[in-house]
């Protein structure tokens, strides 16, 4: 069981790094390397998918990204907040 104020700090060394974007964050470089993956991977697909299943494909996996970065903008709260 952790200790109260340890959250984030793992057996990787987390936490001592400071966080300043959504960039900053492993998950996000994960995701935006995988994005890039299947981008790279979706233009080997078929000529005639090119508008349907390899354009859903790109958008999902950029999407990811997208709302890692909508969520550091708009902190817990603020969205409702906002009114978007």
């Amino acid at each position: 069981m952790r200790e109260q104020g340890t959250r984030g700090q793992g057996d990787k060394g987390m936490g001592k790094e400071s966080i300043k974007t959504h960039e900053d964050l492993e998950v996000y470089q994960l995701a935006f390397s995988a994005a890039m993956e299947i981008f790279e991977t979706s233009k080997k697909f078929p000529v005639e998918e090119r508008y349907s299943l390899t354009d859903q494909i790109r958008r999902s996996s950029r999407s990811v990204c997208a709302n890692f970065a909508v969520r550091a903008a708009f902190p817990k709260g603020s969205l409702a907040q906002a009114k978007i």
